[in-house]
């Protein structure tokens, strides 16, 4: 793999790996510690390395549980920080997930699938312990991740298995430096930010050696803020529910009431979930964007639950009206529409790593 800088090149490029759905796994590096990253760098502009134009058009990325975008595109809109998708070949990204859904189709593909279960186990254990942002400069973690994808590709070779992981990122790592450099000599010293997925972080620090990467950093107020309803979504039985609806109440924002609600109605108290949710749709819901699908399906279920089906109705087609929702915000829309809502069981919870 060859590195795209030369000796005496100047940087200062911030790669900033994200996690998807995993963000709210880690108290230490969940979605707002991207935002808080990519805010102290102050960045001239915003790069995705892992998307594409049509992607970052058509918010394809909102279906990925891309959470740390959730937190990202709103403040850079409201900073007036340009954002850029350079994945020119995130079509290819695609053909990863399909060439799995096509092997696991046939026993000898199963058999295949089945030899690389170890990689696959390696790499849950590696990006489902504790991570900090430190961690993306830690020798043994980012050899971690070259195992994977070594091992991954001398299986499968480069190719759709890998989803031309190499070859894209070798094609974003010109566009970056083409956006350092000829795009604007004048900002040639400009800060710019580059998210890049986890896995596809260490070819582009490979080919950007020049590059830095998240520093060690005391967590903000903001990031703590985020842990609780990151905990809060996870909620299980043998939480303190006590504790943490009372750490709930300090968290400013309608999330934390909806999580709040969803407290209530997980503990059997439909009473107060569904006065807390009332309140909440009559207030201002609209970050982030996954928010208004849950808060407006949960509200016609707890309606419903509390016998107001007009009332679970109207919140069921305002789900469905969305421009968009989260998938399963859209299907408990739906089946509300077609028949009243009863008491989930305890499996059938919501959040936004699902």
């Amino acid at each position: 793999m060859r590195a795209f800088s030369r000796p005496g090149d100047r940087m200062p490029v911030l790669l900033i790996p994200t996690l998807g759905p995993l963000h709210i796994l880690h108290p230490r590096y969940n979605a707002v510690t991207v935002l808080e990253l990519a805010k102290a760098f102050r960045p001239q502009a915003l790069l995705l390395a892992s998307y594409g134009a049509e992607d970052l058009e058509a918010s394809t990325w909102r279906n990925h549980n891309e959470l740390s975008l959730f937190q990202l595109l709103p403040w850079a809109e409201q900073s007036g920080v340009a954002v850029t998708a350079l994945d020119n070949l995130s079509g290819q990204r695609r053909q990863a997930e399909e060439f799995r859904e096509a092997l696991s189709l046939y026993p000898r593909g199963k058999e295949i699938l089945a030899g690389i279960a170890v990689l696959d186990q390696n790499l849950r254990t590696l990006l489902t312990s504790p991570i900090t942002p430190e961690s993306w400069s830690n020798t043994g973690f980012l050899q971690g991740l070259k195992d994977y994808l070594e091992g991954y590709k001398k299986t499968f070779g480069e190719g759709p298995a890998t989803g031309f992981r190499q070859e894209r990122m070798e094609s974003v790592a010109r566009r970056i430096r083409e956006t350092h450099t000829s795009a604007h000599p004048e900002k040639a010293q400009s800060n710019i930010a580059v998210l890049v997925d986890a896995l596809d972080y260490p070819y582009l620090l490979g080919l950007l050696p020049e590059s830095q990467a998240p520093a060690a950093r005391q967590p903000s107020e903001e990031e703590r803020q985020r842990a609780i309803l990151d905990r809060a979504w996870r909620l299980q039985e043998e939480d303190d529910w006590a504790a943490l609806l009372s750490q709930l109440q300090e968290v400013p924002g309608p999330e934390a009431s909806y999580l709040a609600s969803q407290v209530y109605l997980a503990a059997g108290q439909v009473e107060d979930a569904f006065n807390l949710m009332e309140a909440l749709v009559h207030s201002n819901f609209q970050q982030p964007a996954y928010l208004p699908g849950y808060v407006l399906s949960r509200y016609g279920q707890l309606a419903d639950m509390q016998g107001k089906r007009d009332t679970a109705l109207k919140a069921y087609r305002a789900t469905l009206a969305l421009s968009w929702a989260p998938p399963e915000a859209r299907e408990a829309a739906l089946a509300g529409t077609r028949s009243p809502f009863g008491l989930p069981g305890p499996d059938k919870g919501d959040h936004p790593a699902q």
